[in-house]
């Protein structure tokens, strides 16, 4: 399982593309999969960027505790799959280009901010990404309820 960490920043070319932070593809072994699955956020403004393998684990749990037979189940399925983008660094400059309205979707103006959670990478509008912060009494607040289980 790849594991990113760290938050780099990269601006966005006329042409939409953005240059993928090189310490991300390094924790990549040798020889895998270039290819990442990009979707909007459920929870936050920002896209979620999952390596290839990790979505297919993440989408895989998710549609098995789907029953298809079920309307709402298939509307959130076909919700949750809706707008998801496959990418790849290109292997010259390791750019990728995003589809404008995902972009737009999270208000990318000139600049993203990468930020590696663990399992997967948030992409986030420069200009937002420092408002998205939790403030600290929230964060204590959180660790101390998680705490208590």
């Amino acid at each position: 399982m790849v594991t990113f960490i760290g938050t780099y920043r990269s601006k966005v070319d006329d042409k939409g593309r953005i240059v993928f932070p090189a310490p991300f593809k390094g924790a990549l072994p040798p020889g895998s999969d270039m290819r990442f699955v990009i979707k909007k956020s459920l929870y936050s403004d920002c896209l979620d960027m999952y390596s290839y393998e990790e979505w297919e684990k993440e989408s895989d749990k998710i549609r098995e505790s789907l029953d298809f037979f079920n309307p709402r189940h298939v509307l959130f399925w076909r919700e949750y799959m809706r707008d998801c983008v496959v990418v790849e660094p290109d292997p010259k400059l390791g750019r990728i280009s995003i589809p404008g309205y995902l972009l737009d979707a999270i208000g990318v103006q000139k600049e993203v901010a990468f930020l590696g959670i663990n399992f997967k990478i948030e992409i986030w509008a420069g200009e937002k990404f420092a408002d998205a912060r939790v403030s600290r009494e929230d964060y204590v607040a959180i660790a101390q309820s998680l705490s208590q289980k």
